[in-house]
């Protein structure tokens, strides 16, 4: 039982957080892709495939994550007591945990197209290096935007087989808006990745955070508005645009303090709820 507890404290498993903020994009370019007046039981199909390849996923990079970090943990007071970190579990033995679970996650893949599958496979380095921009520059949460936005791709191609302008466009605008939750996220640490010398923009705009902020959310508003154009998506859309409006500029960015840890999770986590919205908006302009 105590194994169980440690596995789960090293995949994050209790924090879903992380896996779904990884799922909505894969839900996005999905459900921007089917047509649903065919069979739903494919859409379905594919939505708990995506489901369960972003759960396994990210918790195979929280593994990476904590094996390449483990040095730097240790001086963090918020992941210093991580089990990797804290010598609870071995190098090795979490080495053997991200290999399974990525073999899960490579069982799930292959019920895609070849086209998905070879897309997905290509940036399965991207997955894994993330941990090490930090190190060398203060840009590391666009590495994030590239890669935990990747599936948003993958949803459209999933049923297209093929990428058009689209799924591009709206795949940019979801790289800014992980540039700014991860943002925000990273002034929880941002005394101690000061001292320890690792980068981010929390660091790099710390003088002038708000700016940065809500030009990264306004970009992502925009190619919204782009793609519900290009797609001619229906009125409820753009209504909807107004609710992921308020819920990013005055539920985040206006409700923000960065100089209080808690205050700045609280922000971060609200964006699974702005995920939500958006997936919400996709599926009653499609039916």
């Amino acid at each position: 039982m105590n194994q169980l507890k440690l596995f789960i404290d090293l995949t994050r498993l209790k924090k879903p957080i992380g896996f779904m903020l990884l799922f909505w994009p894969c839900s996005w370019g999905l459900t921007l892709a089917y047509d649903f007046s065919n069979n739903l039981n494919n859409y379905f199909f594919y939505l708990i495939l995506f489901f369960l390849g972003s759960v396994l996923m990210r918790s195979a990079g929280c593994i990476i994550n904590d094996i390449l970090d483990r040095k730097f943990d240790k001086k963090v007071s918020r992941t210093k007591n991580r089990p990797i970190a804290s010598g609870e579990i071995s190098v090795f033995l979490g080495l053997f945990y991200a290999a399974s679970l990525c073999l899960l996650a490579f069982l799930v893949l292959i019920k895609f197209n070849h086209f998905t599958i070879f897309l997905a496979l290509v940036s399965m380095p991207l997955a894994f290096t993330y941990p090490l921009m930090k190190r060398v520059t203060y840009w590391p949460q666009l590495f994030l935007g590239v890669t935990f936005n990747y599936g948003l791709i993958l949803g459209w191609t999933s049923v297209n087989n093929s990428i058009t302008i689209i799924p591009l466009i709206f795949y940019f605008g979801a790289i800014f808006w992980t540039l700014g939750y991860d943002t925000i996220y990273g002034y929880q640490d941002i005394k101690d990745d000061e001292i320890i010398g690792l980068k981010s923009t929390s660091i790099k705009f710390k003088n002038n955070p708000y700016t940065f902020l809500y030009l990264c959310y306004s970009i992502f508003i925009l190619t919204l508005i782009i793609i519900g154009y290009q797609m001619k998506l229906n009125n409820f859309y753009f209504i909807s645009l107004i609710f992921v409006f308020f819920q990013m500029i005055y539920f985040q960015l206006n409700k923000l303090n960065v100089k209080v840890s808690f205050n700045c999770l609280k922000i971060f986590k609200s964006n699974n709820l702005l995920g939500l919205i958006v997936f919400l908006s996709l599926i009653m302009s499609k039916i």
